[in-house]
């Protein structure tokens, strides 16, 4: 008798994954493979949207035909912030444009300028003025640079819809897409921002990102999701959990914050310290922060390396030390510090660092480790409500493993529960809770390997 499974597309910008998951919500099998980008019109890098496209149908289809699983759904979970165009016969325009490239400050100047500044449309959009990262400005972006190409557009999908659409030829939106950082979405009122239509734009309406289509695939019928973004996609677990209200620590290159239960408006200040929103699967705004952790880390431990003339991984071996980590809080007090400039929101290394204040490597990661734990500590801070009911954190990623930074972070916040989750492909699960609603009723509750860390 075959397997029952759910087939889960984690699309990366680096990595694509193909995860199947079994009616109790346990990784069956995970495949993954590399993309090489080409290049757009005007020869940015980009990912190979073609070869993608190819993939996921050749996957399916291998899937249908398995003589090991039966495929009962399919869902999607894709990296945001990128939109697929499609002509009056739902074919695709063009590339799948970068949101790393270039654009014309003048484009989103000329927006914030029609609705009152760049701060109240950034405040009531939940979204920092970053460009083509904002996906709205991408929009507006092929409208004023490229109309010829504009002329022919049709439809509006964020990417993971645009896979969904694949599959199902279903055009629909929905909430986690539109919702983070998009430029699109009116936080204030819920629901898309009036310069929209103002622009002509024609979106579709958002669903429920439980939405799915019974789809026949050679001649079987499979329950295919709309798609959700893979921020909200991996926070979907965390909420299956009855352990009260927390927050989510994400962490890796970035070290993302995200707190799902703090209704507090955006304020200026939060957007100027790179504080968004995104939106979970109830549809309600995750307040969170973000801090370029893993890439500072590794910035200071490669300094530290260079002047102790120590290997790459010599910083594993560094462990918590009480007394030395008092001497340096007394030689480095206040707002004084060896590595990042001084002052609240500094996050940028000194021009200059003395790493001859310090006698040994471990003195040396051990104050770096300190620092970085005080950013992280004014990162969270951003998005706790004024009052504060979160009573767990749930610290996931690289950071999780180091004893130090989980040390000094649960030190800083004593009144909290501090967990690390060892669950892998968080996103690929989320989106498979989402779209098991549609096998049945009763959610099994996913393991999320929670560990309490105690001072």
């Amino acid at each position: 008798m075959k397997e029952k499974v759910i087939a889960i597309f984690d699309v990366g910008k680096t990595n694509k994954k193909l995860l199947l998951f079994d009616y109790r919500l346990n990784l069956v099998i995970e495949q993954e493979t590399r993309v090489a980008e080409i290049v757009d019109d005007d020869g940015f890098e980009c990912d190979d949207i073609e070869k993608v496209e190819k993939w996921i149908r050749e996957s399916i289809l291998k899937l249908v035909h398995s003589e090991k699983y039966e495929l009962t759904a399919i869902n999607f979970a894709t990296y945001g912030a990128t939109i697929v165009y499609l002509d009056a016969q739902g074919k695709r325009i063009g590339p799948v444009y970068n949101y790393l490239r270039p654009i014309d400050e003048k484009i989103p100047e000329r927006l914030y300028r029609r609705y009152g500044g760049q701060d109240e449309f950034c405040r009531r959009t939940a979204s920092p003025a970053l460009g083509m990262l904002n996906s709205g400005i991408q929009i507006l972006w092929l409208k004023t640079e490229k109309p010829e190409v504009y002329d022919k557009v049709r439809y509006i999908l964020h990417l993971p819809q645009y896979l969904s659409y694949l599959v199902t030829g279903k055009i629909c939106s929905e909430h986690t897409s539109i919702g983070c950082h998009t430029g699109l979405w009116d936080f204030d009122n819920m629901k898309y921002h009036p310069w929209l239509s103002d622009y002509g734009l024609d979106l579709p309406e958002p669903v429920p990102v439980t939405t799915y289509t019974e789809t026949e695939i050679e001649g079987k019928k499979i329950n295919v999701g709309i798609g959700i973004h893979d921020s909200s996609s991996s926070l979907a677990p965390y909420f299956s959990d009855d352990g009260g209200q927390f927050l989510l620590i994400s962490t890796g290159t970035w070290c993302i914050n995200m707190n799902p239960f703090n209704n507090e408006k955006l304020t200026v200040e939060q957007l100027d310290n790179d504080c968004l929103c995104y939106m979970s699967i109830t549809r309600q705004p995750v307040k969170s922060s973000r801090l370029f952790l893993g890439n500072m880390h590794d910035n200071g431990v490669r300094m530290l390396n260079e002047h102790f003339r120590t290997t790459e991984d010599f910083y594993k071996s560094a462990e918590y030390d009480p007394d030395l980590i008092r001497m340096l809080k007394n030689r480095y007090h206040g707002d004084r510090r060896a590595f990042f400039q001084s002052g609240p929101g500094s996050r940028e290394f000194k021009e200059t660092i003395d790493l001859f204040d310090f006698k040994s490597f471990d003195e040396g990661y051990l104050q770096l480790m300190s620092e970085l734990a005080d950013l992280v500590q004014e990162a969270i801070k951003l998005i706790l409500p004024e009052k504060d009911d979160i009573s767990n954190f749930y610290i996931t990623g690289g950071f999780a493993k180091n004893k130090i930074f989980l040390k000094l972070l649960a030190k800083a916040f004593s009144s909290k529960k501090v967990y690390t989750s060892t669950i892998s492909n968080s996103t690929a699960l989320g989106a498979a809770l989402v779209i098991y609603k549609s096998l049945s009723e009763k959610v099994p509750e996913p393991n999320l390997g929670l560990t309490e860390y105690k001072v």
